[in-house]
């Protein structure tokens, strides 16, 4: 397998259809259904990517993020928001609170793989 991302996603359907892609194109998938399992696999797993969904049960992803981004070195590479929120305004508050990219739902998983590949600085293979 390849790269590891962590997809953390409440909706089991979502993560269905990510995992499904993100496998499909070589990338080793780890799940979680809530914020608090998403920070505990990436402890255990230091995955190269993170999709963290925005609003979840037990903690949400802002929760997680600022935890996420208080961890000793290497913590992830790339940390992505997964929202539904496409309110002006909600961009900016999400980049501010120290995520890389930003990524809305319904997504567009033609596209997915490109953005993984540049959000992981692979643009030049596959």
């Amino acid at each position: 397998m390849g790269r590891k991302i962590l997809l953390v996603e409440d909706n089991e359907l979502n993560r269905i259809l990510l995992r499904d892609v993100l496998e499909y194109y070589g990338y080793e998938v780890i799940e979680a259904a809530n914020g608090a399992e998403g920070v505990e696999r990436a402890r255990e797993h230091s995955p190269d990517l993170i999709f963290l969904d925005i609003q979840m049960p037990v903690m949400d992803g802002f929760a997680a993020i600022g935890v996420l981004r208080n961890e000793p070195a290497p913590g992830p590479a790339k940390i992505i928001a997964l929202t539904s929120f496409a309110m002006r305004g909600d961009r900016e508050r999400i980049m501010a609170a120290g995520f890389d990219g930003y990524l809305t739902k319904p997504i567009d998983t033609r596209e997915l793989p490109r953005m993984v590949r540049e959000w992981l600085g692979e643009e030049g293979e596959g």
